[in-house]
């Protein structure tokens, strides 16, 4: 399975950050996970190109990671592709009915199916997945991803805590929120040494933080140490465009 960093920003984005967005490649099967602003441009520039992604999984319904969603749909319709799936947590039906109402030309435009999927084991797109519920402003959910050469779980905004550590146990990577420094007053997501507590005691092969707001500018090797001191396994800050083997 290959991993994609299309997007490693945030709501207040950076010229090379764009918002959340990651493309999962296995054996032929595309999956767009998150679709932020600027991710449609990020997706372009990679091999399967837009035309090649027909399924987008959504975390939860922030803009930042939703404002690409329906310029990929009418991208694709311009194109000539003739589907979209969408699947995400609890209300991505309602979401997705209400971009349509204000955008309705381009409703019918493709064959679009929506599922809406919870805190339990599905197939999307040919993915086994596991999903987590999450602790942020709005429900959403972690992922992870069946791989034969290990699990990928991508965490989605959200503080840091005990359970969802333990989900993600195990993992040959784990893509984490790591939002702010440790001197920002933050509230539903983590800064460094809150993470790294709760990242003590588990086992991963590789911690990508992502979802980084300008704040953290300059600051990343701080940032890391503040981490590695409470958690002692393999942590790197992820970039736009990176891509990784798991």
């Amino acid at each position: 399975m290959r991993l994609t960093f299309l997007g490693t920003g945030s709501a207040m984005p950076l010229p090379d950050r764009a918002q959340t967005g990651l493309l999962l490649e296995r054996d032929g099967r595309r999956l767009l996970v998150d679709c932020g602003a600027g991710v449609l441009h990020r997706l372009a520039a990679t091999d399967p190109g837009y035309e090649g992604v027909s399924t987008v999984l959504l975390t939860h319904h922030h803009l930042d990671h939703v404002a690409d969603l329906l310029p990929l749909l009418k991208a694709r319709w311009l194109e000539g592709s003739d589907y979209l799936e969408v699947v995400g947590p609890r209300g991505t039906k309602a979401l997705v009915d209400d971009l349509l109402d204000t955008f309705d030309y381009l409703d019918g435009r493709v064959d679009l199916q929506v599922r809406e999927v919870g805190a339990y084991d599905f197939s999307v797109a040919g993915f086994d997945v596991r999903a987590h519920e999450t602790r942020h402003s709005v429900d959403g959910l972690a992922y992870r991803f069946a791989g034969d050469d290990g699990d990928l779980t991508i965490s989605s905004d959200t503080e840091a805590f005990e359970s969802l550590a333990a989900f993600a146990d195990g993992s040959a990577v784990f893509v984490h929120d790591c939002s702010f420094p440790d001197d920002v007053d933050v509230s539903n997501h983590p800064t460094p040494s809150v993470l790294g507590d709760v990242l003590a005691g588990h086992d991963y092969g590789r911690v990508y933080l992502t979802h980084l707001y300008p704040h953290t500018e300059g600051r990343h090797d701080e940032m890391l140490s503040a981490l590695k001191s409470r958690y002692d396994g393999d942590v790197r800050f992820a970039r736009d465009g990176l891509r990784v083997n798991c």
